[in-house]
């Protein structure tokens, strides 16, 4: 199957139905997409298809074949993407488990929506996070849409 990951083509010799998780951190070594629940429930594993956030653990190979497959390794070769930079200046991260697919939702929300609301931001960040950094991650996508009020004070 022909893939287009983080712009690059790459080929992989996988059964159709092989999750694509496995597939981007088994077959080709890309070791930023989290494992956490394999149910499509906590968002770990997080990447976009088309620029649309997907939980890769159960979605197939075969489907992003043709698609434009984005990780977290795609979206900036430094970490210098706005979300990666205010989730290190608001500390976001506590033990980090989960932070990569968090970050993936936050950029894809924010493409959608340059500047969200509050409740933009619940609705979009459907993620689990088992430490509970809630707070400094909705300050963090307020300051990487240019920030307002609430995330200067924080």
């Amino acid at each position: 199957m022909k893939l287009t990951i983080n712009g690059r083509a790459r080929e992989v010799d996988v059964e159709p139905e092989m999750p694509l998780l496995w597939v981007l951190r088994d077959v080709l070594d890309m070791k930023g997409t989290k494992f956490g629940c394999g149910i499509a429930q906590c968002g770990a594993c997080t990447v976009h298809i088309n620029g649309e956030p997907v939980r890769s653990c159960a979605y197939p190979v075969s489907a992003a074949v043709g698609q434009q497959v984005t990780t977290i390794e795609g979206i900036s070769r430094n970490s210098s993407h706005p979300v990666q930079v205010a989730w290190v200046e608001h500390q976001v991260p506590q033990c980090g488990y989960c932070q990569s697919g968090q970050i993936m939702a936050a950029v894809a929300l924010l493409k959608k929506k340059p500047r969200p609301s509050d409740t933009d931001i619940d609705s979009a960040m459907t993620n689990i996070c088992r430490c509970g950094t809630y707070a400094r991650i909705r300050t963090a996508i307020h300051a990487a849409a240019g920030g307002n009020a609430a995330a200067k004070k924080a």
